[in-house]
């Protein structure tokens, strides 16, 4: 069964492909693929993030309250109308990332996002999750606001499964057609070539990889899919209205 909740810290770097293969050819000594990437095979996410029509949830996120929540769904591959997806209620407290999820067919998922009404109880939902994302759509009026895609290569510790590290490349978003059973084209949001590896452990990283990020200069960094699509967007749209008075 997936798991369905998680607590961890998150940090993210983002690199070019030259540094990321010197630091994927290392993690490889102490590290092994996600079934998934079975012959350094990537496997796409495709996600839809939700907002209120005023954007306060992303807009309060790019703030960096201490307390901060996202409402998404999120599919492997493109779904069909009636596939398993994940609905998935991720909140930041005091740089604690916590993630609750159900399972629930796509069709689901929209008509529960979009009616506030809970599915009758299956045996492939979490009944606490569904409970809890119910409270949080009788707080907000939400609206399907962008579709997010990247291209995921995903590794685990030999000796510790509670660390991960992912890596995404081909990330891609779109404001129209907000479906995931629409296919997993859009803009790119980074410059081709770039990746952002997220490092996840439920307490603190090992020495080994400290010592190996501080040897190939890797930093930390902030970086939000949805927010970064977010700002470009408003960068577009200002460039845009511009242009016109000119």
């Amino acid at each position: 069964m997936a798991i369905e909740v998680f607590n961890r810290y998150e940090n993210k770097y983002l690199m070019d492909s030259k540094a990321f293969y010197a630091l994927y050819n290392r993690l490889l000594e102490y590290m092994v693929l996600d079934e998934y990437n079975k012959d350094d095979k990537f496997y796409s996410i495709s996600n839809i993030y939700y907002d209120t029509e005023q954007d306060s949830l992303i807009r309060n996120s790019l703030a960096k309250p201490k307390y901060r929540e996202k409402l998404r769904i999120r599919a492997y591959g493109i779904p069909e109308r009636n596939a398993k997806v994940y609905l998935e209620l991720k909140k930041k407290v005091f740089g604690l990332v916590n993630k609750r999820r159900t399972a629930l067919k796509l069709n689901e998922a929209y008509e529960f996002v979009r009616t506030g009404t809970a599915p009758e109880p299956k045996e492939y939902m979490n009944r606490q999750v569904i409970q809890e994302i119910d409270y949080f759509l009788q707080r907000y009026e939400l609206q399907p606001k962008v579709y997010l895609a990247y291209d995921r290569i995903a590794m685990f510790c030999k000796n510790n499964r509670d660390l991960r590290i992912t890596f995404d490349t081909n990330i891609r978003s779109r404001r129209h057609d907000v479906r995931l059973e629409s296919g997993d084209y859009g803009e790119q949001l980074m410059e081709r070539g770039q990746w952002l590896m997220e490092v996840k452990a439920e307490k603190t990283i090992p020495v080994w990889l400290s010592h190996l990020l501080s040897e190939l200069r890797m930093f930390r960094t902030s970086f939000s899919k949805y927010g970064n699509e977010y700002k470009k967007m408003l960068t577009n749209d200002k460039l845009a209205k511009e242009s016109i008075l000119l």
